[in-house]
């Protein structure tokens, strides 16, 4: 039986070049949407280079103070990150960066722009960074303030050239030299928490490291023994800011958690919005009408199809076909058409991403097909296939068969 329907939809489907490249159409445009968007979130969320931890750290990206009519939010100083995690027992480890600030070197005349940021030396025992070669500096240099820096692959071989090795070399930043002691492979700019083309010990900044505000450019992850222990130390971050004072007598409160990623990553800078919902509920919206557009197209297009064919119906009715044996033909006919839309949307898609990747649009970000897109690409297309024939296959199947017959 289902291999009749399969020939009939595919004589159908030649029959009706029109409809079937206007459905393909829809179908494989809206999948490879859809894929390359879910690629990207896969990719941003779910890459843990060189977050290898993550199922044991906390993130502590901004601090935020509010008054009755003003607010303000940042991310904070080192001071106030380094002197109050100290003061936890909870964490084994607490890594400590800037956010990354931008500048312009210049090789043989050339210009090249270059990010750079500031850590401790814990930073590199909380990250797991792929060496290509070299070490990072220690805790012992960053004490002593030494010009020594970490730089990614991209910029070994954007300031060096094609060499084999580049440690011991100076590279300048900010119109500073600094002694390169290692080379990492590099972290996609999407990774805003962790992403530098250069690191540099927090020592060495030309702004003042030790400044008692709470305010400043710096970020925290605070790294637990184990998972059990992530939410002890979550706890004690909150605990230990009930009992931070108010930075200003303008300001009545003082807000600052230690996240997860994802709630960090998605930190909208304000306490009274969470991110993470935006997010959830601005790609939802996304999804349901990217969705819903089409698969409302191709009811209409099913419908004309399928009415078109109100001939056949009425003889095949007038044989003995019942209504369920037509709806059930049609809707095997429709999911036959969308799954060679599926087929043609992951094709699509591979093209997509490799023309994304290859344009080089966002830094270092280099998006790839995986079995769970995949899985949520066929998925759509069942979903597609059964939306949008269920509809017309039952409204063909309620044609009388003497209108049937005079439709012809």
């Amino acid at each position: 039986m289902l291999k009749n329907y399969f020939k009939i939809a595919i004589a159908v489907l030649k029959r009706r070049k029109f409809f079937t490249f206007i459905s393909l159409f829809g179908i494989s445009f809206t999948l490879t949407i859809l894929m390359v968007l879910t690629a990207f979130v896969d990719k941003v969320v779910g890459d843990n280079y060189p977050d290898k931890k993550r199922d044991r750290s906390l993130y502590i990206n901004r601090i935020q103070e509010s008054g009755k009519d003003n607010l303000q939010s940042s991310t904070l100083s080192y001071y106030f990150l380094s002197h109050y995690t100290g003061m936890m027992k909870t964490p084994v480890k607490v890594a400590i960066s800037s956010a990354f600030n931008g500048t312009n070197t210049y090789v043989n005349n050339k210009k090249i722009a270059v990010n750079y940021k500031y850590t401790n030396a814990e930073y590199w025992d909380v990250l797991d960074y792929d060496f290509t070669e070299g070490k990072a500096f220690n805790n012992l240099q960053v004490t002593n303030a030494d010009r020594v820096a970490v730089i990614s692959e991209d910029m070994k071989r954007e300031y060096f050239g094609d060499v084999p090795s580049v440690v011991g070399k100076y590279i300048e930043a900010d119109n500073v030299n600094y002694r390169v002691m290692g080379v990492v492979k590099n972290v996609p700019i999407t990774d805003y928490m962790l992403y530098s083309d250069i690191y540099l010990p927090y020592t060495v900044s030309k702004a003042n490291y030790k400044d008692k505000g709470y305010m400043g450019g710096y970020m925290g992850i605070l790294l637990a023994n184990s998972p059990g222990d992530v939410q002890k130390m979550h706890d004690e971050y909150e605990n230990l800011m009930k009992r931070v004072p108010v930075e200003r007598k303008e300001f009545t409160h003082l807000y600052s958690h230690a996240n997860t990623f994802l709630s960090a990553y998605l930190d909208t800078g304000n306490e009274q919005h969470s991110g993470v919902s935006i997010a959830l509920l601005a790609i939802s919206i996304f999804v349901f009408i990217f969705t819903l557009l089409p698969t409302l197209n191709l009811v209409n297009i099913n419908i004309t199809r399928i009415m078109e064919r109100s001939s056949e119906i009425g003889v095949r009715k007038a044989f003995g076909a019942s209504s369920k044996t037509l709806v059930y033909q049609f809707i095997v006919e429709n999911l036959i058409l969308t799954l060679l839309g599926g087929v043609l949307g992951v094709a699509l898609s591979l093209l997509a991403l490799y023309v994304i990747n290859n344009a080089n649009l966002i830094a270092n970000l280099e998006l790839s097909i995986n079995f769970t897109v995949l899985f949520i690409g066929l998925l759509v297309c069942l979903v597609f296939g059964l939306l949008s024939g269920v509809y017309p296959a039952w409204r063909m199947s309620k044609l009388n068969v003497v209108t049937a017959l005079k439709a012809q």
